[in-house]
This record gives structure tokens, C-alpha cells and sequence, in this order.
């Protein structure tokens, strides 16, 4: 069995990678911010669920169908990729958090790096206002 090359959370260059998990109410929703992200070259890759939500909101049990999508990229770019979830997004409140990838392929940790590559000095992203 030939030998994979893992390597901790940093590629050649030592960037740190995560994954960005937030939840929509519709798949539509999901879609256009993942695309948006993916083409803005702010996450390389974006998984889109369907989800069932359970929580308590304004003193209520709500039970709700959800799309989750979890969104994979540089550690750098979380402001960034949090700024556009939150305004782009119906919720009053947003589920936004991360988690730092501790291993991972170097081809695949590289593959990200390569094409989430979004640099403050783009203009690509731009806030849609919401209506």
C-alpha cells in the first residue's frame, strides 16, 4: 500500500486552513452565497446539506428544514468570508463559526490555497445591500 503524505494544518507556504459552517433556510440561498464565495475566490470549495435545525428562538422550540453548507479555506480569509455571509444572509442572526483543519493532503491543502485566493487588494467583493 503505497504511503499518503499527510501534513499538519499548514501547506508549502504556511497558510492555516478551515472550514466555515453556516445554515440557510432555503437551498437557493445556499447555492447563490457559495457561488458568489467560490467565484470571489474566497473559499475553494463549498458542501451544501440539507439539514433538520432544532433550537430555541425568542423563548420558542423551533423545528426547522435547513441547508447547512461548510465552506473550505485559508484561515486568513474567515473576516472576509464572515462578511459576506452575514450580508448576504435572511437571518437575524447568522450561524457563523469555524474550525482549523489539523491535517490534511498536502494535494488537497495546496489545492486550496491555490483557489481560495482572494487578496485584500482584489475588489471582487463587494456587500450586496440587503432588500
Amino acid at each position: 500500500m503505497p504511503k499518503l503524505e499527510y501534513q499538519m494544518n499548514k501547506n508549502k507556504v504556511g497558510m492555516e486552513f478551515i472550514v466555515v459552517y453556516t445554515t440557510f433556510p432555503h437551498r437557493r440561498h445556499a447555492r447563490r452565497l457559495a457561488k458568489k464565495l467560490v467565484k470571489e475566490k474566497l473559499v475553494a470549495c463549498a458542501n451544501i446539506f440539507k439539514i433538520d435545525s432544532l433550537y430555541e428562538w425568542k423563548g420558542k422550540l423551533e423545528e426547522t428544514r435547513e441547508y447547512g453548507i461548510f465552506l473550505k479555506t485559508r484561515a486568513d480569509l474567515y473576516s472576509y468570508v464572515e462578511s459576506q455571509i452575514r450580508a448576504n444572509h435572511p437571518y437575524e442572526l447568522p450561524c457563523v463559526i469555524s474550525w482549523k483543519l489539523d491535517y490534511g493532503s498536502k494535494e488537497f491543502l495546496n489545492w486550496i490555497s491555490k483557489n481560495a485566493s482572494y487578496k485584500a487588494s482584489d475588489s471582487r467583493v463587494q456587500k450586496r445591500q440587503k432588500s
